[in-house]
C-alpha cells in the first residue's frame, strides 16, 4: 500500500472536514445581534443619536436572512432602544430597506470531466423518420466546447428608519407603536446568537 498516497487523502479529508466545519457555522441568518467588525455571523443591529429623543436605527441582514426578519429586527431594535430609554413609545418618521442583489456564474460543482479528458462529454444521436438524424447531448449547447455552470442570486437586505421617541399615552397613528407591546409581540420570533 502506497504511505503517501493514503496520507494524501486523510490530509485532503481532514482539510475537507474543516473547511465544511467552518462554512456551517457561517451558514445561518444573522441573529438578533449588535453589529460589530469581525463577529462570527454577518450583520446585526446599530444605531446613531440624533437628537434628545431622536435616533437612526438599521439592521444589516446576510444573504440568508429574508426582507421581512430584517424589518421586524429593526421594529424590536426600535422598541428595545425607546424602552432602555425611558420611553413609552416611538413614531417612524422615516424608514426605508435597501436590497443588494449579485448574482454568480460558475462552474458546475457537479461537472467533472469525463475520464480526465477536459473536453470529452457525453453525445448521442438518434434517428427520427420524417426528421432524420439528431443530435442529442445532456449538458445543452455544443458537446465539445460547453462547460455546465452554476448560476446563483444572492440578496441582502438592509433596513434603516429614523424614530422618535415619546412618553404617555400611545398616540393613534398607523406610524407609532406601543414599545412593550412591540416587544411583547416580536419577542418570541427573536433568535439571538448561541453560545459556543
Amino acid at each position: 500500500m502506497n504511505h503517501n498516497l493514503s496520507r494524501r487523502h486523510a490530509l485532503s479529508f481532514a482539510a475537507s472536514l474543516s473547511a465544511a466545519m467552518l462554512l456551517s457555522s457561517c451558514m445561518t441568518p444573522t441573529p438578533y445581534q449588535p453589529e460589530v467588525r469581525g463577529q462570527r455571523i454577518h450583520g446585526g443591529y446599530s444605531e446613531e443619536q440624533l437628537g434628545d429623543n431622536r435616533y437612526r436605527v438599521t439592521f444589516d441582514g446576510n444573504t440568508l436572512t429574508s426582507r421581512e426578519r430584517v424589518e421586524g429586527y429593526l421594529l424590536y431594535r426600535a422598541a428595545e432602544l425607546t424602552v432602555q430609554n425611558g420611553y413609552d413609545w416611538f413614531r417612524i418618521v422615516d424608514r426605508e430597506t435597501e436590497r443588494d442583489r449579485r448574482t454568480y456564474v460558475e462552474p458546475s460543482p457537479y461537472y467533472r470531466p469525463w475520464y480526465g479528458y477536459d473536453y470529452w462529454r457525453p453525445y448521442w444521436r438518434y434517428y427520427r423518420p420524417r426528421y432524420g438524424w439528431s443530435d442529442w447531448y445532456p449538458y445543452g449547447r455544443d458537446p465539445f466546447w460547453a462547460d455546465d455552470i452554476d448560476v446563483r442570486t444572492v440578496e441582502e437586505y438592509e433596513a434603516h428608519a429614523e424614530i422618535v421617541m415619546g412618553r404617555g399615552a400611545v398616540l393613534k397613528d398607523k406610524t407609532v407603536f406601543d414599545a412593550r407591546r412591540v416587544m411583547d409581540d416580536l419577542g418570541p420570533s427573536i433568535e439571538r446568537p448561541r453560545e459556543r
